[in-house]
């Protein structure tokens, strides 16, 4: 009979993973095997890609942002050999991360290079995803706005939003600039932004500029820094591999996007009363979710108990 690992201990396994653990931390906590943590991480991580795959369909979203956090898997760009430097599943990575301004839904999201191809691949994922008109109706010129896309300044978004979502959306983008932006090493202090540059680059209106916004997906960028131990700087939490880096951020936003609460904060600077989840507010769910509530659905559904 095959050693399979108990629910209770896969279920606690995987809630100190999502509460920012590393796999070793995990092994000392619980007295799984790194390797068996390693392997449920990748099963179940797999199984809640499928599930918001399946879950975020015929969205409703206002205002979508987009952003790009970084990583590395293996090694950092510059310490690759030359024989690795084309490979995709090696060095610098980012996740690219579309989130909804009002509700902060994670609707989708990706892992790969910074490219132009990784650009469209997002933006073609993220309107699939919204409740775009018809391909039948598509003869309507009145190219009612679906949407309201903001990015950065990065040159692949332009093509990547026009190619997705077409007239259907109004488009625009943001460019911080920052004093002392290269700093030297060791000083981690943030830097000081000396002016912001927005564009409307289509379907929006000159007094429509002031809503072209990306701080509410760089908050977020946060959020995973502190809950995924993979992308925490400085230290020996990085991915080995591609495919298990991506596994766990589809646990990560699977445990947000239905069992985390995010917390309405005052001017000054004062927590108050919790938000209902961001799957809540987004219409996807009309409870609120546990993580026991999330192991069980993903279980049952994709891992046969």
């Amino acid at each position: 009979m095959a050693n399979v690992l108990a629910a209770d201990k896969q279920r606690m396994a995987l809630q100190m993973l999502v509460e920012g653990n590393s796999l070793r931390s995990v092994t000392r906590l619980t007295g799984v095997h790194r390797t068996t943590i390693m392997n449920l991480l990748a099963r179940f991580g797999d199984a809640c890609r499928q599930f918001m795959d399946e879950e975020m369909r015929g969205l409703t979203l206002n205002h979508i942002e987009v952003d790009e956090i970084w990583t590395f898997v293996g090694k950092k760009q510059g310490r690759l050999h030359t024989d690795e430097r084309d490979n995709p599943e090696l060095g610098d990575m980012y996740m690219w991360v579309v989130l909804d301004q009002e509700t902060k839904l994670v609707p989708t999201f990706i892992i790969g290079k910074r490219s132009a191809d990784m650009a469209r691949r997002l933006m073609v994922d993220a309107a699939s995803r919204l409740n775009m008109p018809r391909p039948q109706d598509w003869w309507n010129t009145t190219f009612e706005k679906v949407v309201q896309i903001s990015t950065d300044g990065f040159k692949g978004y332009p093509e990547a939003v026009d190619l997705a979502f077409g007239p259907y959306c109004k488009f625009g983008t943001i460019i911080k600039d920052f004093r002392n932006a290269d700093r030297p090493p060791g000083n981690y202090s943030p830097a000081q932004i000396i002016s912001v540059e927005r564009k409307a680059r289509f379907g929006m209106r000159e007094d429509e500029m002031d809503t072209i916004c990306t701080s509410h997906v760089e908050r977020n960028n946060l959020t995973t820094r502190t809950f995924m131990k993979r992308f925490a700087r400085l230290s020996l939490g990085f991915s080995k591999k591609r495919e298990n880096l991506a596994a766990a951020a589809a646990l990560h936003f699977a445990n947000y996007n239905f069992c985390w609460r995010p917390r309405h904060t005052d001017y000054s600077g004062k927590c108050g009363r919790l938000r209902p989840t961001p799957a809540m507010a987004a219409g996807v769910t009309n409870r609120l979710w546990k993580f026991d509530d999330l192991f069980s659905e993903v279980s049952a559904r994709y891992q046969n108990g």
